[in-house]
Parts: structure tokens; sequence; C-alpha cells
């Protein structure tokens, strides 16, 4: 990879050496020697190398480039020539606003509402490969994006609580939640059946669910509880490379409103509950390997969503963090694998 005049390899507050690999790899420029057509055209031939150290560091992050509007945002994301994953057609559960086609609100849930970590969508039969986040406005306090290698998580949890592991390996996860019939922007899972589903009538809602093997139940209040199939809670990213890739740490510390409750959220894909003791574990393990990233305004980070996961401190003052999905994958789950 040519590197671009006036960029150079960053250290970064928090960064963790895990191995031979920085979490996460960091790139730093001073704005006024490189132009956005300069940079965006850096990352249009470098495309290959960038997302490749993606994979292999968990994460990317560029501080100080000239991406100070959301459409430079835009344009970073449309030099790396990926699939846009447009939010609409994800069954993701949080409510979101698009400001381009490709780029939206990482969650509108309220300040004070801390997200747990999670792969993202890895609780539906489709996510994205990559994420991207972007910094229109840094918050007052708090508000950091903690982010977590969960192949590294997942050694570890083996090694702490095998028996554990190896259920979740061998049985999956299914996953249960209440959905409103309104978008419900107190909640940070709050996104109306109409819109998770793409749908309009719940016959539609019945069809569709149908198609993805869910079950369900219609509610009062016009709200759906439904229940995935039988999902993997472990990928096999490479050859003897496996990552904890669910929404676990997530559904069971955070799924919770005034149609959710975490106890009901998630089970093992056998039916039966988590352990208790085990998932604390698992907690613990993602805080003790936790990179916390502290937002700048233009600060842009590439996330590979297979190798890391990501969360959300709570905070004060306005914080704008956008987001942007890309490359769609399906995944389902292999009884004999």
């Amino acid at each position: 990879m040519t590197p671009l005049q006036g960029m150079r390899r960053a250290s970064i507050d928090g960064q963790r050496n895990e191995g031979d690999s920085l979490f996460p790899l960091a790139y730093s420029c001073d704005q006024d020697t490189v132009t956005l057509d300069q940079f965006t055209g850096w990352v249009s031939e470098s495309r290959d190398d960038l997302l490749a150290l993606a994979s292999q560091h968990g994460a990317l992050a560029f501080r100080g480039f000239p991406t100070p509007t959301v459409e430079d945002f835009d344009a970073f994301i449309q030099a790396l020539n990926l699939d846009n994953f447009p939010y609409a057609k994800s069954l993701s559960n949080a409510v979101r606003i698009n400001r381009t086609p490709r780029v939206f609100s990482a969650n509108e849930a309220p300040p004070d509402v801390k997200i747990f970590f999670h792969h993202e969508m890895a609780q539906t039969p489709l996510y994205p490969k990559y994420i991207l986040f972007y910094c229109e406005i840094a918050p007052q306090s708090g508000g950091a994006t903690p982010l977590c290698r969960s192949d590294i998580l997942y050694a570890k949890l083996a090694e702490q609580c095998p028996e554990f592991a190896a259920k979740c390996e061998s049985t999956g996860l299914r996953y249960t939640n209440v959905m409103p019939g309104i978008d419900d922007a107190q909640s940070g899972m709050g996104r109306s059946w109409h819109s998770t589903l793409g749908v309009k009538t719940k016959a539609e809602a019945e069809a569709r669910l149908g198609e993805l093997g869910y079950s369900f139940q219609w509610l009062a209040d016009d709200c759906l509880r439904a229940t995935t199939p039988q999902l993997p809670a472990v990928m096999e990213t490479s050859p003897g490379k496996k990552t904890f890739f669910n929404q676990l740490i997530a559904a069971y510390c955070g799924w919770k409103d005034e149609r959710n409750d975490p106890s009901d959220a998630i089970r093992h894909g056998d039916g039966t509950k988590l352990d208790p003791e085990a998932v604390k574990v698992a907690v613990e393990l993602a805080e003790q390997l936790a990179y916390d990233h502290q937002w700048q305004a233009g600060d842009i980070v590439l996330l590979d969503n297979t190798v890391a996961m990501h969360a959300r401190r709570p905070f004060t003052g306005t914080r704008k963090v956008l987001a942007s999905l890309a490359e769609m994958r399906t995944h389902a789950f292999d009884a004999v694998g």
C-alpha cells in the first residue's frame, strides 16, 4: 500500500496491542496537507489493502483527515467501492434516521441509555460484513464507542468456561424481542415491526416472518413478539480462528424496555436458558478487552463486523455519530458443522 503524503500511522489513546496486532490500527494526517480528493483517491487505490487490514486488526481509525461533513464521509465510503446494505433492508431493532442513501444515525436512543457489546445484526439471518462509523459532533462528555476483538474474547471464554463456550458453538442461539406498532425512539430497540420487516400489514408481516423462519405472536397495542430460528453463536472467520459472533451480551444485558425483558430475550438453540455465571464472564471479558474510541469531529472508524464487537457509552451534550453498513451476508445454524 503506497502511503499518502502527509499521512502517518498514529498512536491513539487506549489503543491495544494484541500480540502482533494493534487495535485499532490508526492513521492520521494534517488536514492542510491532504485534500479530500487526494484522500478518497488513495482510499480507492488502497481499497483491498485497507479491507484486509480491517480484518486483520479488527478496526481501522482515521483521524485528522479532510472529512468535516457527512458528505465527505459518504465520499470515503464510496471510494471503498463496497456494496451498500441499506438500513431499510436490515432487520435491526434500533430506530435510525438516514442522512444520505448510505449514511444514517448510529442509534436514536436517549443519551443515558447504555448500548451493550454486540456484533451488528448477528441476531438476524442478515448481517453486514463491514460497519463504518463517523463523528459529526463529538459529545460534551462520555459517548465513546467501545470496540472489542471477539476472536480474543472467544479464546479466553473457552478457557474459562469451556462447557458454556462449547454449548454456544454446538447449539447456537435464539433471540426473542417485542416490536412496537410504531417507532419508539425512547428505546434502544424501538424500531416498529412495519419498519423492521419492510411491510405495511400484519399479513405481509406474517409472510415475511415465515420466509425468515421466525415464530411469532401478536400482542396487545399492535405489538409483535418474534423469535428467530436457531442462529450461530460462533463464527469461524478463517481456518482455526473463531469469533464470538452473536448478540448474547446485548440481548442478555440490554434488551429492556416497556415491552422487553432481557430474561426472555435469549436462549440456547435447544431452548435451554443460559448459564448466568458464564454470561457474566463473557461480559467481564468484553470490558477487559475493550478499546473505547473517544470521538473527535471528523473521525472515521472502519470495522470488520465479523471480528470486532461494538457498544455505546452514555453521554452528555449533543452527540452525532453516524454509521453505514456494507456487504450484506447471510448465516444460518448448521447442526452438522
